[in-house]
């Protein structure tokens, strides 16, 4: 039976047996492989020997351009003793041709040149696949994270992490050690200086000890300072998303200037530690560089003195003057490395925080997949706190919804209505008692296949900047587009889609906000029935709905929900009307159940919960009407206005 035909007839999936098919998630193909490797597990060890793994896996490409880079470092050292030579035996001894020299000197040039390219686009390309896997890593390891940890972390914090910190991690992982080569050069041309006269060799590394000093304390005071850097590049990333996806509540109260004061308090603390930084940079830096430019001075004063009295030829005095020149380029490098190495090592460290953090919500060893739901579901003697030791948002809680029931929970703001529907799906585990589906512990399931069965509906849906085909696709990207109509027209959506420029090819804006509250909540109802279901759970899905619109969905709504077991988290007095049964919740825990009707003649608690649900409903329609009507209001394209009420002074069409 196609979805579609499904759809009209409300039926879902229904049996469960060891003849059905194992679960399968639906998703699109997946284009890209794994990261090759992870990040070490042990703590203990060192931030770079944890990411080893990752370079590791690419040490075919690596190592080549390693050896590339050396061979191109050899050809570089080799040039000033070929100058040498050349000069003192085609110039002053006149014993061989200078063309001789000369044709050597550009096949060295040329070999420096092919393996120099060689070299940096295989480790350019290194760099690049290092930097894809750890994104992978990072980000896979995000999407298995539990609720309760976005609960305590800011996203700006995350998103900083993802981006600064990881590229600052993979330019040392991949340029270290090619920098490392680089720096080798110093040994290469001290080797060939004892060749050529020992003594002078040594004088000329008489600064690198004073090099190393200098290169140590400056390791020393730029790591608080990479890590001072990188916490506040983080501080005001996460104003600036807070920003961006809150500015209309910052339009609302018109509180542009104290956020702009804000991000200026944060960028200035910013501005601070990159001064700091640049001014340790201006310290240590030169004088890493230039101290062996001092060897230099005492490489002419005793080379000078030894030719003067014959005991070492100009061609040697010119080759130790080139070289030493040489060794300039290496020592640059590993400033630059002392640099580079504390700010990753920082920024490693703020990746760690995040990927040492396990997930609260696990497949337990053994869980089994949960296909074809019958939709029976029970919650036993639940108790829930959202922090550790907090207040008890569940006590006692328990409800039954045998398959094919639709049962609203109702209850004062804070009773834990939604919370009810969390559990369900299991973005928290309870603390005690059970929640079972099909007479399985959630526990006991996999997170992936319960989910899949339970369409979940929010007050404050999210959409995808994609076309609205995508996003009520999102459950089920492969479905046909004669599905997708279907599921927008069982959520009273597809007329108001159908008034829009490009129809269900219309991109919606950031989290859909070009498009009305209520237009967003019918796209996520077609999101949740196109999936199909056994088990719905709306949580108050058509808050933001007219009245008269409401009804229509709900009369729609009926028929799909017909065989289908749902879970109704009601905030309004209208949504009650899709439930054939009522759980009034109080404390935590069920007090009282029954039809709308029953509860109302035998439970005063319930009239007074409805009254002050029915108090609260005014109150948020009078916000409504007052921000629809005022004259600043920008509703976006003109387009995506089709079916909004406030445009036209009547109700919003089905």
């Amino acid at each position: 039976m196609s979805l579609l035909n499904r759809l009209h007839t409300g039926r879902p999936r229904t049996g469960v047996g060891t003849a059905q098919p194992p679960f399968v998630p639906p998703a699109g193909p997946q284009r890209y492989g794994a990261p090759r490797a992870a990040i070490g597990a042990d703590r203990s060890h060192s931030w770079l020997r944890r990411a080893l793994p990752i370079v590791l896996a690419h040490r075919p490409a690596f190592l080549a351009s390693l050896l590339l880079s050396l061979v191109g470092l050899v050809v570089q050292v080799l040039i000033p003793w070929v100058l040498g030579h050349g000069a003192l035996n085609a110039i002053m001894r006149d014993r061989s041709s200078i063309t001789h020299y000369a044709i050597v000197l550009v096949v060295l040039a040329a070999v420096a040149a092919v393996a120099g390219y060689t070299s940096r686009r295989l480790l350019m390309t290194t760099a690049y696949a290092i930097e894809f896997d750890l994104r992978n890593l990072f980000y896979a390891h995000l999407s298995k994270m539990s609720f309760s940890y976005y609960d305590k972390v800011q996203s700006g914090q995350l998103i900083s992490r993802a981006n600064s910190d990881i590229r600052s991690v993979q330019a040392y992982l991949a340029y270290a050690p090619f920098i490392l080569v680089q720096s080798s050069m110093a040994v290469l041309a001290f080797g060939l200086m004892l060749t050529v006269n020992v003594p002078l060799a040594f004088v000329a590394m008489l600064t690198v000890p004073f090099v190393y000093l200098a290169g140590a304390r400056m390791r020393r005071v730029m790591l608080p300072v990479s890590w001072l850097i990188q916490a506040r590049l983080a501080e005001v990333a996460t104003i600036v998303d807070e920003n961006v996806s809150g500015v209309r509540v910052v339009k609302a109260f018109a509180a542009e200037g104290g956020q702009l004061r804000l991000l200026a308090r944060a960028a200035e603390r910013l501005k601070w530690a990159c001064v700091r930084d640049a001014d340790l940079r201006a310290r240590f830096t030169p004088l890493i560089q230039n101290l062996v430019q001092v060897g230099l001075v005492f490489i002419l004063l005793l080379g000078g003195w030894l030719v003067i009295h014959d005991r070492l030829q100009v061609g040697d005095l010119l080759t130790f003057s080139l070289l030493v020149v040489m060794l300039q380029a290496p020592f640059q490098m590993l400033g630059q490395l002392i640099m580079m190495g504390q700010r990753a090592s920082a920024s490693a460290k703020r990746i760690y925080e995040v990927l040492d953090e396990h997930p609260t919500v696990v497949d337990r060893a053994g869980a089994v997949d949960l296909v074809s739901s019958r939709g029976e579901i029970r919650f036993e003697s639940v108790s829930f706190a959202y922090d550790e030791g907090g207040p008890l948002v569940l006590d006692g809680f328990d409800l039954r919804l045998n398959p094919g029931d639709t049962v609203a929970v109702v209850g004062r703001a804070g009773a834990g209505k939604s919370t009810v529907g969390r559990l369900l799906t299991r973005f928290y585990d309870v603390g005690a008692g059970r929640v079972l589906v099909d007479g399985h512990d959630v526990r006991d399931l996999t997170v992936a296949s319960l989910r899949s069965n339970i369409g979940l509906v929010l007050d404050e849906p999210f959409l995808f900047s994609a076309s609205i085909r995508d996003n009520i696709a999102y459950g089920h990207p492969d479905a046909d587009f004669g599905d997708v109509e279907a599921a927008a027209r069982s959520a009273g959506a597809h007329e108001f889609i159908g008034a829009l420029p490009d129809g269900y090819d219309t991109v919606v804006g950031e989290r859909g906000y070009t498009l009305s509250g209520g237009q967003r909540q019918r796209i996520a109802i077609a999101r949740a029935l196109l999936v199909n279901p056994p088990i719905l759970v709306l949580d108050d899905a058509t808050s933001a709905i007219d009245v008269q619109v409401e009804r229509q969905i709900h009369a729609g709504l009926r028929e799909r929900l017909a065989g289908r077991t749902t879970l109704v988290i009601a905030h309004r007095l209208s949504t009650i009307g899709l439930a054939d049964r009522v759980a009034l919740l109080d404390r935590g825990r069920v007090i009282a159940e029954g039809t709308h009707q029953e509860l109302m003649e035998t439970v005063p608690f319930y009239q007074a919960v409805l009254a002050q649900v029915a108090s609260d409903e005014e109150q948020q329609d009078r916000e409504r009407a007052w921000e629809r009507s005022r004259p600043d209001r920008q509703p976006g394209d003109a387009a995506a206005r089709a079916g909004d009420s406030w445009f036209d002074g009547g109700t919003e069409p089905s």
